[in-house]
């Protein structure tokens, strides 16, 4: 052990820049100092006193030196730690193992609760196996290298296999909950769809959470991903002057117009109970998607042109992209529950509408949307926080765009765009393509109506919503797909603005003016203020 008030001789090396750090020059390196214990020294560390050449005053060093005292002690409990460790994970593994061997050869045990349970048992061998094998490697090789791309992928891991781990527990206390306060009706409300959204909700959940932890500790511990940007210049559509005040007009006149119409859409479906149908569920729920998308970017474009100032700050480029990303998706999700809802199941199956399309259905479409939605964003992101820029940068958009921000990184970009397109050909490409063949499918049971009156009607309501959402996705997926091709940034705009702005407003006119349900409840609703009449205070 160190002896307290030991000699110590100071020599010039790497501990020499700590010195001169304190104060000491380095021809002072052969100065004896008196180490004092007034701390507990840790591995590979002293504890040293001496007075400052400036000030007289005790300071205290701490040093790294060699204790080959405590490096003998310590190596004599590797293998005590080896064993002990190694029994252990040996234990963890075959426990696990012959859990998940008893839940799988016993058709008995196929209930919710060992179901549950050999997950559970599975997980605990990954999550002690994102650890222990290493240390144990360690121990065995006597090195204690870790790359950065191993701790990464470690520190990844880990966290999933923890969070995954909580979830389950969780679900699995949900199940006892269940069995013990609802014993009549547990196999009825834990049957095997529920049990399997269960787990894949805890899947999702903890992959997002680890996704998250691990590119922003990325972000963080590499050297080479310092941009040193602060800002970004968005440089709108024109920069003539005298065309300012009629860009700002033509947009503002649109964000009204976005922002009102789905807003009266939202109370009219909200005020009137006969409204309370999946369709306008969906409905409601696009009318809030849309203003939420208008508003991550026109807002920022107008205050711009007002203040003649082009600057957006780096943290801010970040933000409006996830959340336009986000809005982005889901609007492209929405439109497709929409498809399903509306036009395939009540035109080619009338009879079983409310029996398949029942409120729980409906809320899992939106569920599910709203998590894979945030989940790409999120993903889109932060793979952008970990590219670097040049100190000045010009956006020719009028909001920071995903596919812009590649194209001006400096730095390699090929992952970023295998996502894009993979990202562009999942959330829009995919869902098109079923909206389409939905679309055939529809087409053929309309030719079997009888009645010509009924035949139209069922046209008419398929093609104004197949305008709008061919509209959204052709020019979203033009923009995305044409991004690694060089386009003028007046074309890109100009597409960009016919999904972010142009498309939001459509929907208002495409889904009241066209229905007569919405139409009837804004009369009801509009009527029921002007009856109530001015509210007199006094």
């Amino acid at each position: 052990m160190l002896k307290e008030t030991t000699p110590a001789k100071v020599h010039e090396g790497d501990d020499s820049l700590l010195l001169k750090e304190m104060g000491f020059s380095s021809h002072r390196g052969g100065e004896k100092f008196q180490m004092n214990q007034w701390a507990t020294p840790s591995r590979g560390k002293q504890v040293l006193e001496a007075p400052s050449p400036e000030t007289g005053l005790q300071v205290k060093v701490h040093l790294r030196v060699s204790v080959c005292e405590m490096d003998v002690e310590e190596q004599g409990l590797q293998p005590l730690v080896f064993g002990f460790f190694l029994s252990m994970y040996l234990i963890a593994v075959l426990g696990n193992l012959l859990i998940i061997l008893a839940y799988s050869s016993d058709s008995h045990l196929h209930t919710p609760m060992y179901f549950f349970l050999a997950n559970l048992s599975f997980v605990d061998i990954c999550f002690t196996s994102t650890t222990v094998p290493k240390m144990l490697w360690n121990i065995w090789t006597q090195s204690k290298v870790i790359t950065y791309a191993g701790c990464i992928t470690q520190l990844f891991f880990f966290i999933f296999w923890a969070g995954l781990d909580v979830f389950l527990l969780t679900v699995m206390a949900y199940d006892r909950f269940v069995a013990i306060c609802h014993p009549l009706y547990y196999m009825v409300i834990m049957n095997p769809r529920l049990c399997g959204l269960l787990v894949l909700g805890s899947w999702v959940l903890s992959t997002l959470n680890s996704l998250l932890q691990s590119l922003i500790l990325s972000r963080v511990m590499d050297p080479e991903n310092d941009t040193g940007i602060s800002e970004f210049l968005l440089m709108g559509f024109s920069e003539e002057p005298q065309l300012q005040p009629l860009i700002f007009g033509t947009f503002l006149s649109m964000y009204l117009i976005t922002v009102f119409g789905n807003l009266l859409i939202i109370l009219a479906i909200s005020s009137d109970s006969q409204l309370h149908t999946p369709m306008y569920f969906f409905l409601a729920n696009l009318s809030f998607v849309d203003i939420c998308f208008t508003s991550t970017t026109v807002p920022k474009m107008l205050w711009n042109i007002l203040t003649q100032n082009k600057v957006i700050t780096y943290a801010d480029c970040i933000t409006q992209m996830f959340f336009f990303t986000l809005f982005g998706g889901l609007d492209m999700f929405l439109l497709t529950v929409m498809a399903y809802d509306h036009r395939f199941v009540a035109i080619c199956h009338p009879l079983h509408y409310m029996v398949i399309m029942n409120p729980r259905l409906c809320g899992l479409l939106v569920l599910v949307s709203w998590v894979l939605s945030a989940l790409h964003s999120l993903l889109e992101s932060l793979m952008v926080l970990l590219l670097s820029f040049s100190r000045v940068l010009e956006i020719p958009q009028f909001f920071c765009e995903l596919n812009q921000m590649i194209q001006l990184a400096c730095s390699d970009t090929f992952l970023n765009n295998m996502v894009l397109y993979f990202g562009a050909m999942l959330l829009a490409g995919g869902p098109f393509i079923g909206i389409i063949c939905s679309y055939f499918k529809i087409v053929s049971s309309i030719c079997g109506i009888s009645s010509a009156q009924g035949k139209y009607k069922a046209f008419s309501t398929c093609a104004s919503h197949l305008s709008v959402v061919s509209l959204f996705c052709c020019t979203s997926l033009g923009v995305y797909l044409s991004s690694a091709t060089t386009q003028s940034s007046h074309s890109s705009a100009t597409a960009s603005v016919m999904y972010t702005v142009v498309t939001p407003m459509l929907n208002p006119f495409i889904y009241s003016l066209r229905n007569k349900g919405i139409k009837e409840a804004l009369r009801r609703l509009f009527g029921m203020v002007a009856t109530k009449g001015p509210i007199l205070l006094g």
